[in-house]
C-alpha cells in the first residue's frame, strides 16, 4: 500500500536538505534541492519500496551541469506524413528484437534511431552475458523475463545466425563458511526457474578452472550461462526485422509527440513529423524523457556506467566459463562483474558500477582501471595486467524500483513501455520483444484488423566469416568470389569480401566503426593500426563517396582532411 508518509520520513531521515514527496497518480514525486548527485540517488532508493508504481526524482542538484545528449546533425523532411502501424523509439537490442516480432503479423513497423547504427549505445557497451537469472530478487519482471529470455537464445541464436556459447557461470565461494549457505543458494535458484544448479567444492572447481584464484572455497556452477556478442545479436534482430518488411531510420531522433486526447497523434523528429497507431518506448537511458513527452513519466531513469577491460585472445585458453565472486552483504544495485569469455575468443574482465549524471558519458578513468585490475583480476591467476589490450565503458538504464518496465500505459490509449532494461536486458530480450509485441498487437486490434503475415521467414543467412570456415570451405568461398581471399585486418582474418558484404548488407554498415561491429575488423591487438586505412578505401569505394568523407561514427568524425598527393604523383612514371 502506498505511504505518502513514510516516503516523507526516510527523506527527512537522511539529512540531505529540504526535500518533498508528493502522490501522482500511482507514482511519488520528489522535489528539492541537494548538494551532490550521491545525494540525489540516496533520496531517490529512499523513496522507493514505499508502495508506489514509481519514483520519480525531480531533485535538483547544485551545480551539475545540464544533461548532455547527442543530438544528430540531420535535419529534413524525409519522414514527413510518413504512417505506420508500429513506431518503436530506440535501435537497441530491445528495440530491434522487438520489431522482428512484429514483422510476424502484417503490420507497417519503424525503427528510429538517433544514432548512426543500431547498437551504438548500452546494446554495444556490455559483456554479452545471458545471464542464468540466479541474480534478480523472486517477484520481479526481470526475473520472469530473464529465465524465459535465457530459454528463447538457443533457438534466436540458431534461426538468426549469431554465436552463442553455453559457457557456463560459476560463482566462487570467498569463505569456507560460505558452503554453508550453498545448499540454499541452490534450492533458491531451483525455486527461481534457473536451469541446472550444481555445487563444486574446491576441488571440483580447480578441475574445471585450474587458474581460478587460490582463495576460492568451492562454487555454484550455472551452466545455463551463455555469452553473446551483443552488437552481433541486435544487428541480426535488425536485419531479419528488415527482410521481413520493418524500416530502419537511422539518424532520426524523436524529439516529442503531438497529442489529441489521450493518444498519441504524431511523433516529432528531426526528419518530420510521422503517424503511428501505437508507439514502442524502448529508448533506454532516455525512456522517462520519451514518456514524459506523454505525460507518463511515471518513473525516473538513472546512470549507471560499467567500464569493461578487454584481454589478448591468447588469454582465452586460460579460462573456460564465466568467473566471479560476489560478495555476500553488499548494498551496492550490482551482481558485481567477473571474467567471462567471448564468442570471439578473448576474455572480457569487468563491469564495476559507478552512479552517474549523464546517460551518455562512456569516459574511462584511472580509477575504473585499478578496481578491475584488483577485483577481478586476480580470479585467475594466469592474467596480467599487459593482456589488456582495449577497454570501454557503457551506462545502463536504471529505474530506482530497479525493475524492468514492459506494459502498456495506463494512462495512452496508444503506447508501450519497455524501459529500465538494465542487466540482465540483453538475456531477457528476446522474451521483452515477444510480450511487448502481443501488447502492441493488442492495442492495434482495437483500431484495425491485425492478420499473421504468411511471408514471416525467422531464419537469417548471415554473410560468411572466414574464421567460422574450414579450409576446404574458405577455398570454395574464395574461388567464388576472390575478394574473400585478400585479408584486411590481420589480427582477425577479416577479408574485404566480408566488409563489402556488411556495407551491402539488409542493415548497412556505412562508418569505419559499423565495419567493426559487422565483421571485428580492427578489434584485435592492434586496434585497427594495420587495417583502418584499407577499410576507409573500401567503404569509400562501395559508398561511392570520397575517403574524405568516410566518418568513423557520427557524423563529423571524418579520418582524413585531404589527400597527401595526387593520384599518380611521385610515381616511376610521372
Amino acid at each position: 500500500m502506498a505511504n505518502i508518509r513514510a516516503v516523507q520520513k526516510a527523506l527527512d531521515a537522511l539529512g540531505i536538505g529540504k526535500l518533498e514527496a508528493r502522490p501522482w497518480r500511482r507514482s511519488v514525486v520528489l522535489e528539492g534541492r541537494v548538494r551532490t548527485w550521491q545525494d540525489y540517488i540516496r533520496a531517490g532508493y529512499a523513496a522507493a519500496g514505499k508502495g508506489f508504481k514509481g519514483v520519480v526524482n525531480d531533485i535538483e542538484v547544485e551545480g551539475l551541469e545540464r544533461e548532455r545528449e547527442y543530438i544528430p546533425p540531420v535535419r529534413d523532411n524525409t519522414l514527413e506524413g510518413k504512417q505506420f502501424d508500429v513506431i518503436v523509439i530506440g535501435g537497441g537490442v530491445i528495440g530491434c528484437a522487438i520489431a522482428r516480432e512484429l514483422t510476424r503479423w502484417q503490420l507497417r513497423v519503424a525503427v528510429l534511431e538517433k544514432e548512426d547504427d543500431v547498437a551504438k549505445q548500452t546494446s554495444s557497451r556490455n559483456n554479452g552475458m545471458i545471464h542464468p537469472g540466479i541474480a534478480p530478487a523472486r517477484g520481479t519482471k526481470k526475473l520472469h523475463y530473464n529465465i524465459l529470455g535465457n530459454r528463447m537464445y538457443t533457438q534466436a541464436a540458431r534461426e538468426l545466425g549469431f554465436a552463442l556459447e553455453r559457457c557456463g557461470s560459476l560463482i566462487l565461494l570467498e569463505k569456507s563458511w560460505y558452503r554453508l549457505l550453498a545448499p540454499l543458494a541452490k534450492q533458491q535458484a531451483l525455486q527461481k526457474g534457473v536451469d541446472g544448479v550444481i555445487l563444486l567444492s574446491r576441488r571440483e572447481v580447480f578441475r574445471r578452472e585450474p587458474y581460478a584464484t587460490p582463495a576460492q572455497r568451492g562454487g555454484v556452477l550455472l551452466p545455463s550461462a551463455g555469452v553473446v556478442a551483443p552488437y552481433d545479436v541486435t544487428v541480426a534482430f535488425a536485419e531479419n526485422a528488415v527482410e521481413n518488411g520493418a524500416q530502419v531510420f537511422l539518424h532520426t531522433m524523436v524529439q516529442g509527440f503531438a497529442m489529441e486526447h489521450d493518444r498519441i497523434a504524431r511523433v516529432l523528429t528531426n526528419r518530420g513529423r510521422i503517424r503511428a497507431k501505437v508507439v514502442v518506448n524502448a529508448a533506454g537511458v532516455w525512456a522517462d524523457k520519451v514518456a514524459g513527452w506523454a505525460n507518463d513519466r511515471f518513473f525516473t531513469i538513472h546512470g549507471r556506467k560499467g567500464t569493461i577491460a578487454i584481454l589478448d585472445k591468447k588469454t582465452r585458453a586460460y579460462q573456460s566459463g564465466v568467473l566471479a565472486m560476489p560478495r555476500l552483504g553488499s548494498k551496492a544495485h550490482t551482481k558485481g562483474g567477473g571474467i567471462n569469455p567471448t564468442v570471439e575468443g578473448n576474455l572480457l574482465m569487468g563491469p564495476n558500477a559507478v552512479e552517474v549524471p549523464w546517460r551518455e558519458d562512456w569516459s574511462t578513468g584511472p580509477e575504473d582501471m585499478e578496481f578491475l585490475l584488483s577485483r577481478h583480476l586476480p580470479l585467475n591467476t594466469r592474467l596480467r595486467p599487459g593482456d589488456i589490450i582495449t577497454y570501454f565503458a557503457g551506462v545502463r538504464a536504471c529505474t530506482f524500483e530497479e525493475d524492468f518496465v514492459v506494459e502498456p500505459s495506463e494512462y495512452v490509449a496508444n503506447l508501450v513501455h519497455a524501459a529500465g532494461i538494465q542487466s540482465p536486458g540483453l538475456a531477457a530480450a528476446p522474451a521483452i520483444a515477444r510480450d511487448v509485441a502481443e501488447m502492441a498487437v493488442k492495442l492495434l486490434s482495437g483500431v484495425m484488423e491485425v492478420r499473421p503475415n504468411p511471408r514471416f521467414n525467422p531464419v537469417r543467412r548471415p554473410n560468411p566469416r572466414l574464421t567460422d570456415l574450414s579450409l576446404e570451405e574458405r577455398a570454395l568461398l574464395i574461388r567464388s568470389n576472390p575478394a574473400y581471399g585478400r585479408i584486411v585486418c590481420r589480427c582477425e582474418a577479416v577479408s574485404e569480401g566480408e566488409i563489402v558484404a556488411a556495407v551491402k548488407s539488409p542493415v548497412p554498415a556505412l562508418s569505419v566503426d559499423a565495419v567493426k561491429r559487422r565483421v571485428r575488423a580492427g578489434m584485435g591487438r592492434c586496434q585497427g593500426g594495420f587495417c583502418t586505412p584499407a577499410v576507409l578505401d573500401i567503404l569509400a569505394r562501395e559508398t561511392g563517396v570520397p575517403p574524405t568523407r568516410v566518418v568513423k561514427g557520427r557524423p563529423g568524425s571524418e579520418l582524413v582532411l585531404a589527400p597527401t598527393k595526387e593520384p599518380g604523383e611521385g610515381s616511376a612514371d610521372a
